[in-house]
């Protein structure tokens, strides 16, 4: 039978005091024990839950907890009074009978009861397929939940159905409601016409070009370049009108914000706006006229602004780069557009000089890729480049976000509007210690103000790390530590980027944040005010796009974990050389160097000694042989097996 969630123990009246001082609201994270842990909002406190006071909450729910009276030196415990809100919309398994009950496990190894599913719910799914289930009923925690076969997926370890399994349990669907795609259509059967023009800035014949991806399929941001007579340069950013298109409170509109962003697997992308918006209308296609949102700057060759202007436009792309192209043009010297490209990047690299002299943190991590047959089996994995062509475009989109910033931070006639900030905390400085802590077992001393590592600290300790094997491991160490950046109508500043005024304008084709900038900036221009009532919808919707972004961030880890451990299912008895990323009481972990496997090796497979495990000084010694393993080491290893269902691999040392 399926297993449920068997409580012995329930207060019968939890919520009856849910807003006294005795409550308090967090996100829960559950063991594979089914252990709830639930850390405090604005708080690096946590509140342990045990399996009976769960009362239903999933990991990753936002939730209200009943604290516990606290007896002296014990963790603070609790019980969960109320659920906020549901972090997964559903849960992705394999469909199991016994007896006549149908039930599925969950592929979630953190969900903690399988889920019964009534004989007219199973919609045509048989024993042994993989589906995606919705929860319908599940009010009793001393029983199972009720649940509702919303899709077939297919057969357990198929590519397509693994990975739609993932995008579907943080709410991402490849398929828009049929009001949303009507939508659309109509948008781009109309196309653009000379009244949308009219009244806008008209760039079509400046020099405009855009570079992305290889493998882009919509283009939300281009570059113009004119050479002014003074030795000065007209630099435009120009962003994709989507707010001109997407309008508030309509089905395209509503179905943006469910959303919050576009995803990015492993071998698709699950678009925040169908294909009709994303990769026609108001992608930036070369040789069509395009309706845009620029930031025009005169800058000079040291990359000072002297002028600055913010408006609608129309503009007319003349060259689609790569990033490999345009960096070829920039590597041999010549090309289409060599004299701009070239320029842009002299002073690209002079904005950034300026960005890290005033406070930003330099922690670019590789981008994992897979290189897919047919079949989506995975046959190479590699880490992306990011060339000078890579910088040049982040650069420029940093200043236009920046800029823009700004410029909505005035007050107009006295009045402070309202505004979507991306906000970045200072460090908790208890996990500042920590880090400081970690890095001086490591051999680096760090020096520290206020509580803080300055953040010249940081960049130079990544410097040295350059080609060091602890790069990685620091880079994690030092990302772990940060607070996590965020949207908000409430601007803190932005802490990484070293920036007292930051937003996101840049990308609205695939971030719906950016098309609420877009629409704030617009009332703006036009002087036009927005009803003091809606100020508290704009911070709901910044509430919604950091948990959207955050799901997404989830799902596309997931995606390259699962493809990493199948691309290993097929290379068991294959020996690579790796870095120690992590050690433990049970083992080590350790990544091949080159596609970034990261895979365990047991404590309990070192047969040559018995090791004792250092958490001091991160490290495992063998007790007769004083042989030491400790984060950074290279060691060479053989695959020794994998668990695609888990998501795990175990290594052996050679």
């Amino acid at each position: 039978m399926p297993k449920i969630n068997k409580n012995k123990k329930i207060n019968k009246d939890i919520t009856s005091n849910k807003h006294s001082s005795r409550h308090i609201e967090g996100i829960i994270h559950i063991s594979h024990k089914g252990i709830g842990n639930v850390r405090i909002f604005n708080s690096d406190e946590t509140v342990s839950i045990e399996h009976n006071f769960l009362h239903t909450a999933c990991d990753g729910d936002t939730v209200r907890v009943l604290l516990h009276p606290k007896h002296k030196d014990d963790e603070q415990s609790g019980e969960i009074s109320e659920i906020l809100r549901r972090s997964k919309k559903g849960f992705s398994g394999i469909i199991e009978k016994e007896h006549d009950t149908y039930f599925l496990i969950p592929s979630d190894l953190k969900m903690y009861s399988d889920i019964v599913i009534p004989t007219d719910k199973l919609n045509g799914a048989k024993i042994g397929q993989k589906v995606f289930v919705i929860i319908t009923e599940w009010k009793d925690s001393k029983k199972a939940p009720i649940g509702e076969v919303n899709k077939i997926l297919g057969m357990p370890m198929e590519h397509n159905a693994e990975m739609e399994a993932i995008a579907l349990e943080k709410g991402f669907d490849a398929l828009f409601p049929p009001l949303v795609e009507k939508e659309a259509n109509t948008l781009e059967k109309n196309g653009i016409t000379e009244k949308d023009i009219n009244g806008r800035r008209d760039l079509r014949t400046t020099t405009t070009f855009t570079i992305d991806p290889e493998d882009a399929k919509d283009f939300d941001d281009a570059l113009s370049f004119k050479s002014l007579p003074n030795d000065h340069y007209e630099i435009g950013v120009h962003i994709a009108d989507v707010s001109y298109y997407v309008r508030d409170n309509t089905a395209l509109d509503i179905e943006a914000r469910r959303r919050g962003t576009s995803v990015y697997l492993v071998d698709r992308t699950i678009p925040m706006l169908p294909e009709e918006i994303s990769n026609d209308l108001c992608s930036l296609n070369p040789d069509v006229d395009r309706l845009t949102f620029s930031v025009i700057f005169e800058l000079d060759s040291k990359g000072h602004i002297h002028n600055e202007w913010f408006g609608k436009t129309v503009i007319h792309s003349d060259k689609r780069f790569t990033y490999e192209n345009a960096q070829k043009i920039l590597d041999e010297g010549s090309g289409i557009f060599y004299k701009e490209l070239s320029t842009l990047n002299n002073i690209a690299k002079k904005l950034s000089k300026k960005r890290f002299e005033e406070g930003a943190i330099s922690l670019e991590q590789d981008e994992v890729k897979f290189k897919l047959d047919a079949n989506g089996v995975p046959i190479s994995v590699y880490t992306k480049e990011h060339g000078d062509t890579n910088k040049l475009i982040e650069e420029f989109m940093l200043l236009a976000n920046k800029r823009v910033a700004e410029y909505m931070s005035k007050k107009k006639n006295g009045v402070q509007g309202v505004f979507l900030y991306r906000i970045h905390g200072l460090p908790n400085k208890e996990k500042m210690k920590d880090l400081v802590t970690f890095l001086r077992r490591l051999g680096y001393n760090m020096k520290v103000k206020d509580g803080i590592i300055p953040s010249e600290e940081i960049n130079a300790l990544v410097g040295k790390l350059e080609h060091n094997p602890l790069r990685d491991t620091v880079h994690s160490a030092i990302i772990r530590t940060m607070a996590k950046a965020i949207y908000s109508t409430k601007n803190i500043g932005h802490y990484g980027l070293g920036f007292k005024f930051y937003t996101h304008f840049t990308s609205p084709i695939r971030r719906y944040p950016d098309i609420i900038v877009h629409r704030l900036l617009n009332h703006y221009i036009e002087n036009e005010t927005i009803p003091k009532e809606r100020f508290f919808e704009y911070e709901q919707i910044s509430s919604e796009a950091s948990n959207r972004e955050k799901e997404a961030a989830e799902a596309e880890r997931a995606s390259i974990k699962y493809k990493q451990v199948e691309y290993m299912s097929t290379r068991i008895g294959s020996k690579y050389e790796g870095i120690i990323t992590g050690v433990t009481e049970w083992g080590l972990y350790v990544e091949d160097e080159k596609t970034k496997c990261e895979g365990m090796i047991r404590m309990r497979d070192l047969k040559d000694d018995y090791y004792t495990f250092d958490k001091a000084y991160m490290s495992i010694v063998g007790k007769k042989t004083h042989k030491k393993y400790t984060l950074g080491n290279k060691v060479k290893f053989e695959v020794k097996g994998v668990d695609r269902n888990k998501k795990t691999i175990d290594y052996s040392l050679v």
